[in-house]
Parts: structure tokens; sequence; C-alpha cells
């Protein structure tokens, strides 16, 4: 065994600058593929409607025959200048005059919910301009499987589908190149006004995988983006998603929110306390960042809802607590306990905070003092915490693995 080990080092090593990749280059080597929005889908999708629209009206003014129009890819602009090229999975011409296209999202390597959603844009002609009307050339709406927004404080006013500002843009500027490939130009001609309805057919089904609910979004997903590019397990969906739940509290007029490390966390404050569901913010590992959001909205307190292992972590004073930042280090852990009053074995071994749990739970000369012990590690939590956030007031409560709340720093 030993030999064979020593075998296979030897052809990776030797083969490292000559061409040939041994299994730990292709390890090292292996990078995640980017993919594209639901808002550059839109766009696409809506360009290639437009086309087929625009092309069939041309037909009918000079021939009896409809031709139906079919394009295969079509490219658009994105917001950084460039131009990309989108396959278009699906398109027709209905008999009312309308025209329709779709595009398949493909997040790249990003674990993203509308991944391989089927993003439709339906595309009909609603009125013609003459010279000196003052009317809009283009008309967005969401059809089924788009969220409609209901709470106040996002970028989208109530009652409005839900697509983003920069989807928004995007589409305009993609149609627009549609109408202008069909000889439109501006106000001055005889160009149609279009109205472009976007659509996800499965788009309530995924919506139920998200926190559009809470943000006040229903009846389906939002179409995002702020770049036209989804990079993969980026902190962008994760912080764009903290700052709009802290938006719609702010500006249904809550004073306090609840951050909460995961659901076990969030359900165990709910069950508790019970405060406005827009209260409550999932912020993952980004504490840090939510914390410093939440000052920046002007929060007067703020609940930190963690279980152990991250309520260590914030006590520890580190910013981001998932693991790929690094484990905890368990001897520091345990040498930071001991200087809070506990009695944990420095030569014992343990693999995870967890198991430092469990030793501090089953010490039999721990006694009553076990609870004060716990609200030491809120206090240093709440400690660093309020550093962070400088303005708002902190309670940390920590959770049990039962999703109770054991302690708090209050």
């Amino acid at each position: 065994m030993t030999r064979l080990i020593r075998w296979l080092w030897n052809i990776n090593t030797k083969n490292r600058g000559q061409g040939v990749e041994g299994p730990r280059d292709r390890v090292k080597k292996k990078k995640l593929r980017s993919g594209y929005t639901t808002g550059a889908c839109a766009a696409a999708a809506a360009k290639a409607a437009a086309l087929q629209l625009l092309g069939e009206e041309v037909q009918e003014g000079n021939s009896a025959k409809v031709q139906k129009y079919r394009y295969g890819k079509v490219a658009i602009p994105f917001p950084d200048g460039g131009r990309v090229e989108f396959n278009i999975q699906r398109s027709g011409i209905r008999r009312e005059g309308s025209a329709w296209a779709s595009v398949i999202k493909d997040a790249g390597d990003d674990p993203d919910v509308t991944n391989g959603a089927e993003i439709v844009a339906e595309a009909k002609l609603v009125k013609t301009c003459g010279r000196g009307e003052v009317t809009s050339p283009l008309i967005i709406k969401g059809g089924k499987g788009v969220g409609t927004i209901t709470k106040p404080g996002l970028s989208v006013d109530v009652g409005e589908p839900a697509i983003n500002p920069v989807p928004r843009k995007m589409i305009e500027e993609a149609v627009g190149e549609a109408m202008n490939d069909a000889g439109c130009r501006g106000k001055a001609c005889l160009a149609p006004t279009i109205e472009i309805t976007i659509s996800v057919p499965k788009g309530e089904e995924m919506a139920k995988k998200t926190l559009n609910h809470r943000l006040g979004i229903v009846g389906g997903i939002s179409i995002l983006g702020t770049t036209g590019i989804v990079k993969p397990v980026s902190t962008e969906a994760w912080t764009s998603t903290i700052s709009s739940s802290m938006d719609v509290a702010k500006a249904m007029g809550y004073k306090e929110i609840v951050l909460s490390a995961g659901r076990t966390s969030e359900k165990s404050h709910m069950k508790k306390y019970g405060l406005p569901e827009e209260s409550y913010v999932l912020m993952g590992d980004y504490l840090e960042y939510s914390l410093r959001e939440a000052d920046r909205h002007d929060f007067n307190k703020i609940y930190l809802c963690a279980q152990w292992a991250k309520m260590v972590k914030i006590a520890m004073a580190i910013p981001q607590t998932h693991v790929r930042f690094g484990a905890i280090d368990v001897r520091k852990a345990v040498k930071f306990l001991n200087s809070l009053g506990f009695n944990v074995p420095e030569k014992q071994e343990f693999n995870t905070a967890r198991e430092i749990y469990d030793y501090i739970l089953s010490d039999q000369n721990a006694g009553d003092d076990i609870h004060k012990l716990l609200e030491k590690v809120c206090f240093s939590a709440k400690k660093y915490a309020e550093q962070t956030a400088k303005g708002p007031s902190i309670v940390a409560c920590l959770v049990s693995y039962n999703g109770e709340i054991v302690t708090k720093s209050e």
C-alpha cells in the first residue's frame, strides 16, 4: 500500500509542468462556472419575441401569408457595455397577433433555485404612435410566475411586478435594439408601442423555496440582477436579501430586528417572542455585514440569535462565521471559555465546538453555574456586536440544539 501511494505521488509530481494533469492538479484547477441572471434571460427572451412580432408586422403589410420568424440566438447589451449571446429555447406567434420566446436560465455552478427555469417573454402591439405624440414605446408587465410587490421598502413600488430596475433597463435596451432593427427611430417614427409580459411557468413553486413572502413578494419569483451575471457561490445573493429584508422592516416602521444564523435560531425566537415576521432577518454567516447594515438602517435594537458553535465564534470576535473561512480553533475556544470562568480541560481532545458544549452540560461540578457561564458567552458576543454595529443595542440569544433559547445577554 505504501509503495502504491508513493508511486501515485511520483506520477502526480512528475506530470506537473509537462502538460499532463495529475489528480491533485485537476482539483486545484477546477474553476466554478458563472451564469446569467433572470433579468438577463428575460431581456434576451424579450428581444427575440419583439423581433418576431415586428417581423410578422412587416410581412402583413406586403403579403397575405404571414411568415413565422424563429430566432435561434440573440445578442443583448449588458450593463458593463459588453454583449452576450443567448440561445432561444422556444418561440412562436400566437393567433391573436402576439409573439413569444423563451430562454432557459443557466446559473452556472451557483446553487440557485431558479437554475434551469424557463423565462418567457410575450410581445404584442398595443397602439401606434404618430409624429409628435408623446407615448412610451415600451410597456413591461409581469405574468404568471413573476411575483407582485405588496410591501414597501423595495426598489419597486407596491402593486408593481417584481422586475427590478436593472432588469427593466436591460429589457428596454434589448427591445429597443429590436425596434431599431425594424426601422423605428424614437418618437418621430411610426413605431408601435410594444407591451412585453415576462412570465416564469414554474415561478410560483420556485418562490416557495425563497424568502420572497417575507419581503412581500407574492405569486412568484423576482426578476433580478445588477450586472446580468451570476457569480457562483457569491455573497451577492445573501447580502442583497439581507439588505432588502432590512429595507422592508424599516419601511414598515419597525425599530427592532432579529438577526439569526439559521432557521432553527429564527424559529426559536419567533416561538418565544413573536415579533412581526418582517422583523426577522436571516443573516446566515454574514455577521459583520448584517450588523453594519442594521446600523446603517438606524434600528434601535438587535436580537442576535445563534446556536453554540456560531455564538462562540461571535463571542471570540470572528466576523465571518462560515466554516469555509476557517473552522473554529477548538484549542483557542477552550482557552477563551476558561478565561470566562469555564472549567474545560485543555488537554482533553475535542473535535468540534458541539463536543465542548456537550461536555459543559454534562459536567457534574458545574451545577447551577452552567446558566451563568453560558450567559457570559452571550455577553461577550453582545460586546463584539455592539462594537461592530455601534448604534443599536444588542441582545445575544443562545439557542440550544433542540431549538430553545437557553439564555441571553439581558
